[in-house]
């Protein structure tokens, strides 16, 4: 249990160090941002909590592929906002579109054989 709070505790303070560092250096946050922390963590958690190189590699893998159909909601997310809609509409619509660009890739990659 003790771990698991650690885990929580360490990706807390990740995410709330790039919010606060965007207050000052919107830059800065954004570099660190970008940086696939969660992602990083979560392959290593996955690794300390089973040691199966297998699950790792699949779990970037699907990382890989995922990666494509999430950039709609950063493609789509300021557009909406410079057309003046609301934050919360136009983040949950952001949100909503990248679901729906995941399950395209999705279905794009099985018909070319690729499952993830």
């Amino acid at each position: 249990m003790l771990y698991f709070v650690y885990k929580i505790i360490i990706t807390s303070i990740i995410i709330i160090l790039v919010s606060e560092i965007s207050k000052q250096n919107s830059f800065f946050a954004s570099i660190l941002a970008s940086i696939p922390l969660i992602s990083v963590m979560a392959m290593i958690w996955l690794y300390v909590d089973t040691k199966d190189i297998s699950k790792v590699i699949e779990l970037s893998r699907g990382i890989f592929w995922l990666v494509i159909p999430s950039l709609t909601l950063f493609i789509i997310f300021p557009i909406l906002l410079k057309f003046g809609i609301n934050f919360y509409v136009s983040l949950t619509t952001s949100i909503l579109v990248t679901v729906i660009s995941y399950y395209f890739v999705v279905i794009v990659l099985n018909e070319f054989g690729i499952k993830l």
